[in-house]
């Protein structure tokens, strides 16, 4: 009965769950968004650095996020208020101090980055992640496509299997049914002649 107890006592123990990062962010609202939804975010600037947390080189349009908010990949429109900020960020990067809901946005000059400060922004999750399914539909796709996946249409029906003899043809006419088998006789019959006489 005691070891009932002890191995029932570990299983629950064993599939709770501890209460990390994630779990905070779950209990502080901070879930992963849907594709389409707009969020207030706070933005900072950056402008050090050569190679983001994916591998490739900074340049203008690289945003850095909380990965477990904004996976790597995601892309957004961020609309700070300033056209010269405002436009589409791709999140390439992460980093120790951006949690939560903050984006850091490179910019190639310091001083600029130094200028834009600490900001409130409205974020759209265009797509979240590298997965190309996770976005958001377009118009056109809202409009158009839904229809067309409500009426597919079936594809052709598979060709018969080797052997079976073909449905025989739509014509009344016994004649020309007679007339096609006598051809169809007529060339087996020379073919196999010509196959004997090797």
């Amino acid at each position: 009965m005691a070891l009932l107890i002890a191995v029932t006592g570990f299983v629950f123990l064993y599939e709770t769950r501890s209460m990390d990062s994630t779990g905070l962010q779950a209990v502080m609202g901070d879930v992963r968004p849907d594709a389409g939804s707009r969020l207030p975010f706070n933005a900072t600037a950056y402008c050090k650095g050569q190679t983001t947390a994916s591998g490739v080189n900074v340049r203008t349009g690289i945003a850095a996020a909380d990965a477990g908010l904004l996976p790597v990949g995601s892309v957004l429109n961020v609309g700070t208020g300033d056209a010269r900020y405002n436009g589409v960020y791709t999140v390439m990067d992460t980093g120790p101090k951006v949690q939560g809901r903050l984006l850091d946005l490179y910019m190639w000059s310091c001083h600029e980055a130094l200028r834009f400060g600490r900001r409130q922004v409205q974020v759209t999750v265009l797509r979240l992640g590298w997965d190309p399914k996770a976005s958001a539909p377009s118009l056109v796709d809202r409009l158009f496509r839904g229809r067309e996946v409500k009426q597919r249409i079936p594809g052709p029906d598979a060709p018969p299997p080797a052997g079976v003899p073909p449905v025989e043809s739509a014509t009344d006419d016994p004649a020309a049914a007679t007339s096609e088998l006598t051809v169809t006789d007529a060339a087996l019959a020379t073919s196999g002649a010509a196959n004997t006489a090797r």
